[in-house]
């Protein structure tokens, strides 16, 4: 028996990556919002569909990225959804070789903090990516809202990647939440959940040269 709407998903998962470096071509309207319904489609709490998201484009992208470099410039750290306050085990070790499969990619020695702080700052410049989406949740759904929001992100990477535009969910802007909710007048009792780069990949810079790696079913499938 044939298969080839799973091979067609096995594909794009297996494809999906995290883009670090975009090309400034912008990408048609008809093409954003095709991304959008697609991924409108993923599953929620209750049908809730707690997700909203805000398109930032061109100028826009510009504007916002100025004021979230200078808030990291300046220290400021408040996100909506707090932060892991560590990690422990196999999450730090993967968390570690992602970032030193980044840092090889771009020639980042060890011990260079100039280089590795420049290269975290990009996360503030959306890699260069013409088009941004701000994903925010009601405060008052928690945890399930923002749950229900990472299917939505899964949902929008995949469907982008299906129309042949690379992205970057990005939590780091999370980080800035007053500022991103000043900016587009975000409503207070909604959580800034993370921004969503995208656009055309730069497929020959070296930051998009790697790829993470994924554990095996041993690593994290209980058969009970």
């Amino acid at each position: 028996m044939e298969h080839n709407e799973m091979d067609t998903l096995e594909a794009l998962l297996v494809a999906r990556h995290s883009c670090r470096a975009f090309l400034p071509e912008h990408i048609p309207q008809a093409t954003i919002e095709r991304i959008l319904s697609a991924a409108q489609r993923v599953p929620s709490w209750c049908n809730s569909q707690p997700w909203k998201v805000t398109i930032a484009t061109g100028e826009v992208v510009t504007e916002l990225s100025a004021r979230l470099f200078a808030a990291r410039m300046q220290g400021m750290e408040e996100p909506d959804v707090a932060f892991p306050e560590t990690y422990k085990n196999e999450y730090k070790v993967r968390r570690s070789v992602c970032g030193w499969q980044l840092y090889n990619a771009v020639g980042i020695a060890k011990g260079d903090r100039e280089a590795s702080m420049a290269q975290m700052m990009e996360n503030y410049k959306f890699f260069g990516a013409p088009h941004v989406a701000i994903i925010h949740s009601p405060s008052e759904l928690g945890a399930y809202g923002a749950l229900d929001c990472g299917a939505f992100i899964t949902g929008f990477t995949l469907a982008a990647l299906a129309m042949g535009i690379a992205t970057i969910p990005q939590a780091a802007i999370a980080g800035r939440g007053p500022v991103v909710r000043d900016f587009f007048d975000i409503p207070k009792d909604r959580d800034i959940l993370c921004a969503i780069s995208f656009g055309y990949s730069n497929t020959d810079h070296p930051a998009n040269q790697f790829r993470t790696e994924r554990a095996g079913l041993s690593e994290f499938v209980d058969w009970a």
